[in-house]
């Protein structure tokens, strides 16, 4: 590894559009790691709402260009698992029958990380002084978990925060219904799935609910402030970063 590494950050669409403070809170965890950040102003979704629609040609440009956007750096970071995902084990088969294109894609999959598996895995990072008063509860995304192997990376990160207390989810592995365009395609199934995950959520007896995709923690905090819980809820980087300070996603902004 460079010694001060070139991290390109792929921001996703969903925090560029709702939840700013997750990237500047990436961006945060990087430099005080030692990365040089950078943010390709060029870089546009990922192309994951299109694969999963079975929309193969808007998939395949829009990853092509993440490919351009994001060529030459040392390392690709996304606080998203479904995102990092996307690019690291679904880019090479869109490109199966495209020799050229083919290796760009294998060159930055092996080269993206989801955020906090980068920071504990290939940075193994010491946070600087942060706290945070309160416990958690961690919601494990479906891709993060079953296609990067992000489970343990969160919590040891967590557990290096003064103050915080991690009470585990019955069920911390089950999916919050939210699954991009599944929650669109099939709203029933789904809001049962968030309904299930909302009331263990409550069971812990946390204060506030944390996890690494944006997608998932949006769903989540819809049906708790349905439920009227007062259970905040954040995106991890924000903890990790000593940022979880303004209001939690759902909530409105004061003034």
């Amino acid at each position: 590894m460079p010694s001060r590494p070139r991290v390109g950050l792929f921001v996703t669409c969903l925090v560029d559009l709702f939840r700013p403070t997750v990237g500047f809170s990436a961006v945060k965890l990087l430099e005080d790691a030692g990365c040089l950040v950078e943010v390709p102003a060029a870089q546009t979704c990922c192309g994951q709402p299109a694969y999963n629609s079975g929309d193969r040609t808007d998939a395949t440009e829009l990853a092509r260009r993440v490919i351009t956007v994001f060529a030459g750096y040392d390392y690709v970071v996304v606080p998203s698992g479904s995102c990092a995902a996307m690019i690291r084990r679904h880019y090479p088969a869109l490109f199966a029958d495209d020799p050229e294109m083919r290796g760009r894609a294998d060159d930055l999959a092996g080269r993206t990380w989801e955020l906090t598996s980068f920071l504990s895995d290939m940075l193994e990072i010491e946070l600087g002084p942060v706290g945070y008063a309160g416990t958690v509860a961690y919601h494990d995304s479906c891709s993060g978990l079953r296609e990067l192997g992000v489970r343990e990376q969160p919590r040891r990160l967590l557990r290096k925060v003064s103050g915080l207390e991690i009470k585990e989810l019955a069920q911390p592995e089950e999916c919050c219904g939210f699954g991009g365009t599944f929650c669109v395609k099939y709203p029933e199934i789904s809001e049962k799935m968030v309904g299930d995950k909302a009331e263990d959520v409550v069971a812990t007896g946390a204060d506030t609910l944390l996890a690494g995709d944006l997608g998932c923690l949006m769903n989540i905090a819809g049906r708790l402030q349905r439920m009227g819980s007062p259970v905040k809820v954040r995106h991890v980087a924000e903890v990790l970063a000593g940022a979880a300070t303004g209001p939690a996603i759902g909530e409105a902004e004061e003034g």
